[in-house]
């Protein structure tokens, strides 16, 4: 995740380590994810059996609601669905930024 944000110059000064916002996620009213996939997908922490199985990823389901803006539904780089985008308290945006 380091490299996309470098490729988006973003300052590292503003980003928080994941080990540190998970634990923020539960006290969330909303979580905002813009065009991630794999890096938000609970079958990492929920499926021992997923390709995904323990990869680090944004606990962004534990908050009260979160909110994908995506172009589509596609699977990420790992190839699998991801469950986030059907839970009770995910809502799907789709659109371009074209």
């Amino acid at each position: 995740m380091d490299v996309l944000l470098a490729e988006a110059n973003v300052d590292y000064k503003v980003v928080f380590p994941m080990e540190e916002i998970n634990e923020d996620f539960e006290k969330a009213d909303m979580a905002i994810v813009i065009g991630a996939n794999d890096t938000v997908n609970p079958d990492a922490m929920e499926n021992p059996k997923s390709i995904i199985a323990g990869m680090p990823v944004c606990h962004v389901w534990k908050a009260k609601m979160s909110v994908v803006l995506k172009r589509g539904a596609g699977k990420g780089y790992a190839k699998i669905e991801n469950l986030l985008f059907y839970k009770d308290n995910n809502r799907m945006l789709y659109g371009s930024a074209d």
